[in-house]
């Protein structure tokens, strides 16, 4: 579903991926982890449109789009959820449901803001509650939900946990293990390993914009020398 070969990308001179390729599939949860500043959130970027590579492939259910524009690639069925949120504070929980909301689309499970609520029981009870007033855990979840009305294919999730209560965590796990379910590719980046080990299926340690590592969750929980040498602190 999601394919990157040899992608190359910067900002400005800065050269940040070097070379790297790695893919996802449909029903499959994989997971990016890596320090902070190795380049994981730069290679969400450049698979969704914000930041064009250098050189290297891009693929997605099939199709090339690393030049194409990033709004281009969502009308594909491509949904980005960044590490910012960066919902719309003023508006309510169905109001920034509805500017998310695009037509179904073949191949892709149909998402409504009734279906949405079941999957996101908080949300619920606060529809009308602008986004300024909600936890940090609550603007996460509405704005993963904003991303599902667009009815994607695939979904980038940047940091998910990050900054969340370990109850919130514990709900926001078992919401990407629904989205496998319903059949989406979700490709995550992370930093937190116990949040990785309850959701994916298969991991890419990144260090440095280099591809250092990758298998499954399963292999990665037993080579404690990979762990200690790229992801403890």
């Amino acid at each position: 579903m999601l394919e990157l070969n040899g992608v190359n990308s910067a900002y400005g001179r800065a050269h940040i991926l070097f070379d790297l390729s790695l893919a996802a599939n449909r029903g499959e949860v994989v997971v990016l982890l890596g320090r902070n500043g190795a380049g994981k959130s730069t290679t969400l970027k450049t698979l969704i449109g914000l930041l064009r590579p250098l050189s290297g492939e891009i693929s997605f259910d099939g199709r090339r789009i690393e030049r194409l524009e990033a709004y281009q690639i969502a009308r594909l069925g491509l949904g980005y959820v960044p590490e910012e949120r960066r919902i719309f504070t003023d508006l309510s929980v169905m109001e920034n449901l509805e500017v998310g909301r695009q037509p179904p689309r073949a191949g892709a499970p149909q998402w409504t803001p009734e279906k949405l609520f079941g999957l996101f029981p908080n949300l619920a009870g606060m529809r009308e509650r602008r986004g300024a007033h909600m936890s940090g855990g609550e603007q996460q979840m509405l704005t993963i939900a904003r991303t599902l009305m667009g009815n994607p294919r695939a979904i980038l999730l940047d940091e998910p946990s990050e900054g969340l209560a370990p109850v919130i965590v514990e709900q926001m796990a078992n919401t990407i293990l629904e989205l496998k379910q319903e059949g989406l590719c979700v490709l995550l980046s992370e930093q937190n390993l116990h949040f990785a080990n309850l959701v994916a299926d298969r991991a890419y340690i990144i260090e440095k914009g280099h591809i250092r590592y990758q298998g499954t969750m399963a292999e990665l929980a037993a080579n404690e020398q990979i762990r200690a040498t790229y992801l403890s602190l």
